[in-house]
């Protein structure tokens, strides 16, 4: 690290050293803070799902795996980089934190009571060379994980969990469609559903990866904020379990014009009267009711980085409705040039019909809820 200057900063209970630069674009090696609310939910999955062993692919200044380390219980960590800085950085960061490691060309060792790894390779082939022997892996890429997908899969144990982050929000959420396309082989929309779309096309796309392994997954918490996606998945044994992942596959419809839209799980798309189509996608679940309850109540107890705002995040996560999709009120309202009224009133009123409805995590302006879009709209034109 001859010729950088190096700051120390802290997150969590790491002590990081990191290139000082005027953006963190511009840093020979990348950190960013933004991400240390993805982290401080990436080690609460840790302390939930209680991993022996678990791979930082791509680590760059080594942050993720050494929280692991320091704030979960996990035994056996590895941190890799294909950048010989990062792999220097990475060396200095261990030490910072753990005290003195043994390296040996490109790869470094610590144990004590817990054995950390790190090595400076090509991601894809050392989990190709680590073939089912990380129970949790975790996929962040500056852009699309794609390029790792089939690695992380083969590097995963059967019944392990992934952490699969996207960055590439620009192609998932329909900006840039022939992108999505190539990457994910689906059609993204544009709009008002785009993140959420974005978001389920990614598992959509890992759901036809995995099935090949006679694998499928539950997912465990699905989310979308700032500037990514972020997925945490438990693996499921077994081609009967990977034919109920790609159950959950189909496509949504949309009609632009007035707000509406359907949703069908199936292989091939339908043709539906002014409504376009989008995907194939996820239309499952996007999270698991008491891995959510376990992450809120360990984030209650532990040290993080942001802790108000993974609370605060965690609380809405507990109480959002799990369907596909949502009726965006500024955006209907906008198209039958109608008030905007208050979420929580509108909510309420679903709810005195009888139906169930809740905010999203994904938009400020939206509503989940399984009151048909007829009916949505009725409440709305009611407020007037």
């Amino acid at each position: 690290m001859q010729n950088i200057e190096l700051v120390e900063v802290r997150e969590g209970k790491a002590k990081i050293l990191i290139p000082k630069a005027e953006r963190i674009y511009d840093s020979p090696v990348f950190y960013n803070p933004i991400m240390a609310f993805n982290r401080d939910l990436s080690v609460l999955a840790l302390r939930v799902l209680k991993p022996k062993t678990a791979l930082d692919s791509l680590s760059a200044t080594g942050v993720r795996g050494i929280r692991y380390a320091l704030e979960s219980d996990v035994d056996e960590v590895w941190l890799n980089d294909i950048n010989p800085l990062a792999f220097e950085l990475i060396i200095k960061n261990l030490e910072l934190n753990f005290g003195k490691i043994k390296v040996n060309e490109k790869l470094a060792k610590f144990e004590n009571e817990k054995t950390l790894i790190a090595t400076n390779k090509d991601a894809n082939l050392l989990m190709d060379e680590k073939f089912r022997y990380f129970e949790f892996v975790d996929l962040d890429p500056f852009g699309s994980p794609m390029p790792f997908l089939d690695s992380a899969l083969r590097s995963v144990k059967r019944h392990g969990s992934l952490g699969i982050t996207a960055t590439d929000t620009g192609p998932l959420c329909g900006a840039y469609p022939n992108a999505c396309i190539r990457k994910y082989n689906a059609y993204p929309v544009r709009g008002e559903l785009c993140h959420e779309s974005g978001l389920r096309i990614l598992i959509g796309a890992i759901a036809k990866y995995i099935a090949k392994y006679d694998l499928g997954f539950d997912v465990l918490l699905a989310y979308y904020k700032d500037h990514y996606f972020r997925v945490f998945l438990k693996v499921k044994d077994g081609a009967k379990k990977g034919d109920e992942t790609l159950s959950n596959v189909g496509y949504l419809y949309f009609d632009n014009k007035t707000g509406k839209f359907e949703v069908e799980k199936s292989i091939f798309p339908d043709k539906r009267e002014n409504m376009k189509i989008f995907g194939p996608m996820w239309l499952g679940p996007l999270k698991a009711q008491e891995f959510i309850e376990n992450l809120y109540n360990k984030a209650q107890k532990v040290e993080l980085a942001q802790k108000r705002k993974v609370l605060e995040f965690l609380e809405m996560i507990k109480n959002e409705l799990d369907l596909p999709f949502f009726y965006d009120v500024h955006g209907i309202a906008r198209r039958y040039r109608l008030q905007v009224r208050k979420l929580s009133t509108i909510i309420e009123i679903l709810q005195d019909k009888g139906y169930k409805a809740s905010r999203t995590h994904i938009s400020p302006t939206a509503i989940k809820s399984d009151a048909p879009f007829d009916v949505f709209l009725e409440t709305l034109k009611e407020l007037q």
